[in-house]
């Protein structure tokens, strides 16, 4: 079985087809898909799916480059959120220099709001980072000297020495499908030296199409088979290992049973 531990299913790529795309994901084993928040009304929506769908869970959070559009009582809603059921994480948080669209002060004080309410709530958060791991480092390296650290690198295309240093502060690694891209043999190096049960998976979808299904425009949960495989064969590891490695260290992260 599969855990597929970011989709932005809320979105309208998939409107149209929403049922028949998670039935898609479960025949193809992904038993478990956490539905990703990147605003208040689409953490709320996420949390609807939560409650529609079996095998489906809630992130809640402002995502960096939404910041500057959140109203004033976006972040009250956030925090009323966590307490629905099926919420399982916040996020998606984090910083991002490469799109600009939103203050990086504002980015980061968002980002500090989730990690401080990570470690009041023990509810894992999710990092988006982009063109900024400096600064993504520096905030982390501050946060844990408040407390322990509970939440996952999302979509990770660092270096190996900052996937190490994320881990031995508490992070979990996860990888979507760059790393299964053809000129993507230094990530796949780097996926080899993350611990086994600190390496998660996911899709991203509807970005991010994993080979060899990334002529598909859209990418959807069933595709994060293909990244599992990839990070089974850079290993060495029969696929079924790994699939059974990511989805425990996800139960135990989000603590799903």
């Amino acid at each position: 079985m599969y855990f597929d531990t970011h989709a932005h299913l809320d979105q309208e790529e998939f409107d149209a087809d929403r049922d028949e795309v998670i039935t898609r994901a479960q025949a193809a084993g992904v038993a478990d898909i956490i539905a990703m928040g990147v605003t208040a009304n689409s953490s709320t929506n996420c949390v609807k799916l939560a409650r529609q769908y079996n095998g489906i869970h809630a992130a809640v959070g402002i995502q960096p480059n939404y910041v500057h559009e959140a109203a004033p009582s976006d972040w009250d809603t956030i925090v009323r959120l966590v307490s629905q059921p099926g919420v399982v994480a916040l996020g998606e948080t984090g910083l991002d220099r490469y799109w600009d669209f939103a203050p990086f002060d504002l980015q980061q004080d968002y980002f500090d709001r989730h990690i401080r309410f990570s470690q009041e709530t023990n509810l894992p958060f999710i990092v988006h980072m982009r063109e900024c791991e400096d600064d993504i480092m520096q905030m982390l390296r501050e946060a844990a000297q408040r407390g322990p650290l509970k939440g996952v690198m999302h979509s990770f295309t660092g270096e190996a020495d900052m996937a190490a240093e994320c881990v031995e502060l508490g992070m979990h690694i996860s990888f979507a499908g760059m790393v299964t891209f053809k000129k993507s043999d230094e990530l796949r190096a780097v996926s080899a030296t993350v611990p086994l049960d600190r390496l998660l998976i996911e899709t991203d979808a509807p970005y991010l199409s994993p080979e060899p299904v990334r002529k598909i425009r859209r990418n959807e949960p069933a595709h994060v088979i293909h990244t599992c495989a990839c990070l089974a064969q850079v290993r060495s590891l029969p696929v079924e290992e790994v699939a059974a490695a990511t989805t425990a260290n996800a139960r135990r992260l989000f603590q799903v049973d």
